[in-house]
């Protein structure tokens, strides 16, 4: 967008139930005083104020995809701000709703914006599934841990892990009537939650296998580690691979790359950033977790590190690397090469079994994992996976997934 045609640099500070409008000219005069506009009207107002050719600047909040997509056809360009990057704002001695408008406008005639990228419509409506997930995890983790902490309370015998059901549970008659009544609740609501994660998790097994996630899915879980939920928080988070031009930029994006202290001659590393995602981080520490306990390669690799490390930090290293690999195998679209296509396989066919035959398309487990298995061009010869001896799982021939070859076609 040329400087010529941008007359006006537009800035709205987001709040809950308002935002203060505020823009300037390419000469930082101020053209449009601050001023506040609630959100039911700033549909009406942005129609009727706003010029196709202004730039429009946004900070990052809960809301502001809706406001880029109702500003985004009115105006040349929006362009959302980091808001953690904008350090006028955070560091100002005075701070007020008005002075952070004005100064968002002249950031952005300035050319000075801090971007974030602006997610596409599948990527926002995967987030957020990922997102409400997670928050329903977190809220069954701590029922589970209330209920450890009753049964330690007492000195009661208590089930491992999280497997806490009424019947399982012969102490409860030794409770006050008023903690009883309490571990009820407890169990009920933890029922409860356990049905809707596993309807989100149904959810997200569906998209798995549809576009546009189902190409980027078959290359993310051939990896050691990698899960049906890993795969589509890592995928969720990262969005499109395009926009990392090497995988530095992506294991910065995650906070999993170490930080540096240097002042003059003196140079010394420090432990990872932690700025970035976090759901990003979270699922590569968990992909790096599983892996060390599972594939060969990484277990070794995790042993070395172990000798001068600890496992912690071991783990975190790993899932660096881990992400290094997610780079190159979601650019160029490539098999895994350290793994045998048998394994690759039994990744695919334990996928497989996630899904019920509607989200399958039709196809058996065996014709699922063959599906994958000749999409990734590996695997041809293969015709069981024997991975544990006592169940040998076949595989569908060829010629029986063509159609659904034909089809992806």
């Amino acid at each position: 967008m040329s400087e010529t045609i941008a007359t006006r640099f537009v800035a709205l500070d987001i709040h809950k139930h308002y935002a203060v409008i505020a823009a300037v000219d390419k000469d930082i005069q101020v053209v449009l005083k601050p001023r506040r506009v609630s959100y039911d009207r700033l549909p009406q107002w942005a129609q009727q104020h706003l010029r196709p050719t202004d730039q429009v600047v946004i900070e990052a909040t809960t809301n502001a995809w809706h406001v880029y997509d109702m500003l985004a056809p009115l105006v040349a360009e929006v362009k959302v701000a980091n808001p953690i990057r904008v350090v006028q704002i955070a560091r100002a001695r005075v701070k007020t709703d008005a002075r952070d408008a004005l100064i968002l406008a002249r950031l952005l005639a300035g050319k000075l914006i801090p971007e974030v990228w602006v997610p596409p419509q599948p990527v926002r409506d995967l987030r957020r599934l990922v997102s409400q997930r997670h928050k329903l995890v977190k809220a069954h983790t701590q029922i589970v841990n209330r209920l450890h902490s009753v049964s330690h309370r007492h000195h009661l015998g208590h089930p491992k892990g999280k497997r806490f059901r009424k019947d399982r549970l012969p102490w409860l008659d030794d409770l006050s009537e008023l903690e009883r009544w309490q571990v009820e609740l407890d169990l009920q609501t933890k029922d409860h939650l356990e049905t809707q994660i596993q309807t989100l998790t149904d959810r997200l097994a569906a998209l798995s296998h549809k576009g546009p996630w189902a190409e980027q899915a078959m290359l993310l879980m051939q990896i050691p580690g990698f899960g049906l939920i890993t795969v589509m928080t890592v995928l969720a988070a990262i969005g499109e691979i395009s926009r990392f031009p090497s995988p530095k930029h992506l294991v910065s994006y995650a906070g999993l790359a170490p930080g540096v202290h240097q002042s003059g001659v003196k140079e010394r590393s420090k432990p990872i950033t932690k700025e970035g995602r976090k759901d990003l981080r979270w699922a590569m520490v968990e992909v790096a977790r599983r892996a060390v306990k599972s594939h060969p390669l990484w277990q070794r690799r995790f042993q070395e590190l172990t000798r001068r490390k600890h496992p912690n930090d071991a783990v975190v290293v790993i899932a660096h690397r881990l992400l290094e690999i997610v780079w190159h195998i979601l650019t160029n679209g490539e098999p895994y090469r350290h793994s045998s296509p048998e394994l690759i396989a039994y990744k695919f066919l334990s996928w497989a079994y996630r899904l019920d035959e509607k989200q399958r398309r039709g196809m058996t487990p065996a014709q699922f994992a063959r599906y994958y298995l000749m999409r990734l061009g590996i695997g041809d010869d293969l015709q069981r996976v024997a991975i544990h001896p006592k169940y040998p799982r076949k595989l569908a021939p060829p010629e029986e997934v063509r159609p659904w070859l034909e089809e992806t076609s």
